[in-house]
């Protein structure tokens, strides 16, 4: 079983005093079925899935309910295994043919005998039109595929060179040439497999990149039929959207900018699909900002974003010319400008960032912008040998009005500092975190 860092937030719900259910949201195949169950049979006395694609019957514990008593004589009739109050866990999957259990997860959750955590694919589509969500009874956490520090740890890597990467990121300085090799290959490989729970999973069984891209193909193949099942009006829109999300590895343009389509209609016509595929978990966005200021959030403009595939590995498998082993090898004949941005973008909203871009005639563009300990960030992705040369961040960093305590190029060579910009090798992103709250915030009059 790889270790996910979700199960730290999956064990705070177990030891949380309120109560609450938990909802676990994600694109299709990210492993939250599979990471929930060995949680729950680890953790609790009693164990029970329903599962509602499995068991299509099971939608009519709450048909025509009267009281939260009548669910619980039903759920206690449906379940081959004992109830203990206190004790049990009781976890519905595929919660998006049940809608319905959302809605009287509040009436459950106050009448307190059992714990209650919820997950399924397409919540962001399949869930937002619910009669009523359980606010103030549910808590919500996201789950995506493998970010990079938890595929090293699945590699078996975790250790000690991953205890050295840190001290590089914290102290700014480059690692032994052997151990920044022995990284950057790591990374590539990532890039190559990505951070879907079974594309890992093969390659650690059986090292064939072949059987690897096999996994990636049938997972597309599933996404494009949940675009055709769950939006059968749209479905021909949104698919041609999905397959723009890859585009040339050698067009100057690696980005998918959504103002940019043309050739299947007017972005305001098209607004909806780019839409669905981000609520679906498939694709990532990056809304453009006006004015890179805390709090980034006033000067976005949501209709200005670029889409990246909400995994790396997903998005080298639908290119068919060759591109694992040139990326595996680290071949300079191609730009990888995309993979690498779309690992930076995967990167920072797993970590809970929301990054942004911006782009002005004045400074030019800057691929991502983040808030970090209270001020911008900027951060350019630079995957050839002139990683120094970035313009646009030249004349933001120097202009009076932007006073940035620091900016990053990460890139797949350099670790050094010159004034406020940090060059780093590409693979240390990992450990740019938002930092969390305390866990007390007590003020008093």
């Amino acid at each position: 079983m790889i270790s996910r860092n979700i199960e730290a937030e999956l064990l705070r719900f177990s030891k949380s005093t309120n109560n609450h259910a938990l909802l676990v949201d994600g694109a299709r195949q990210v492993g939250k079925t599979s990471i929930i169950e060995d949680f729950g049979r680890r953790h609790y006395d009693s164990f029970v899935k329903i599962d509602f694609i499995r068991t299509p019957g099971a939608c009519d514990i709450f048909s025509n309910v009267g009281d939260e008593s009548d669910i619980l004589v039903r759920l206690t009739a449906l379940c081959d295994e004992p109830l203990v109050k206190g004790k049990t866990l009781i976890f519905f999957d595929e919660i998006q043919k049940c809608p319905e259990a959302v809605t009287y997860m509040k009436y459950l959750v106050q009448e307190g005998s059992y714990r209650y955590i919820l997950s399924g694919s397409l919540l962001g589509v399949e869930l937002k039109n619910i009669r009523s969500v359980p606010v103030g009874f549910m808590d919500e956490v996201k789950m995506f595929p493998l970010d990079f520090e938890e595929f090293v740890c699945a590699l078996g890597y975790h250790t000690a060179l991953w205890e050295e990467a840190r001290k590089a990121w914290n102290s700014r300085k480059p690692l032994a040439k052997v151990l920044h090799d022995k990284l950057m290959r790591i990374f590539r490989l990532y890039l190559v497999v990505g951070g879907m729970p079974e594309a890992v999973q093969t390659y650690i069984d059986t090292k064939d990149i072949r059987q690897v891209i096999a996994v990636q193909a049938k997972i597309l193949k599933e996404y494009r039929r949940d675009i055709a099942q769950y939006d059968s009006a749209n479905a021909l829109r949104i698919r041609e959207v999905f397959s723009r999300l890859a585009p040339e590895l050698n067009s100057k343009n690696k980005r998918f900018h959504a103002d940019s389509v043309n050739e299947v209609g007017r972005f305001d016509r098209l607004e909806d699909e780019f839409v669905w595929l981000k609520a679906a978990g498939v694709a990532l966005s990056v809304c453009n900002v006006t004015d890179p200021k805390i709090p980034l959030t006033l000067a976005t403009k949501p209709n200005f974003f670029k889409l990246f595939m909400n995994d790396v590995g997903l998005l080298a498998a639908q290119y068919m010319n060759g591109i694992q082993l040139k990326l595996l090898n680290g071949e300079t004949d191609i730009n990888f400008g995309s993979v690498f941005e779309n690992f930076v973008a995967q990167e920072l909203v797993t970590h809970g960032f929301e990054p942004k871009y911006y782009n002005s005639s004045k400074h030019g563009e800057i691929d991502f912008v983040v808030e970090h300990d209270g001020h911008v960030v900027p951060i350019e992705v630079k995957s050839g040998k002139h990683y120094a040369r970035h313009s646009a961040l030249s004349r933001l960093m120097s202009d009076p009005e932007y006073d940035y305590p620091q900016a990053f190029v990460f890139n797949d060579k350099a670790s050094k500092t010159e004034g406020r910009i940090s060059y780093l090798p590409i693979y240390l992103l990992s450990f740019l975190r938002p930092t969390p709250l305390p866990e007390k915030m007590i003020f008093d009059i």
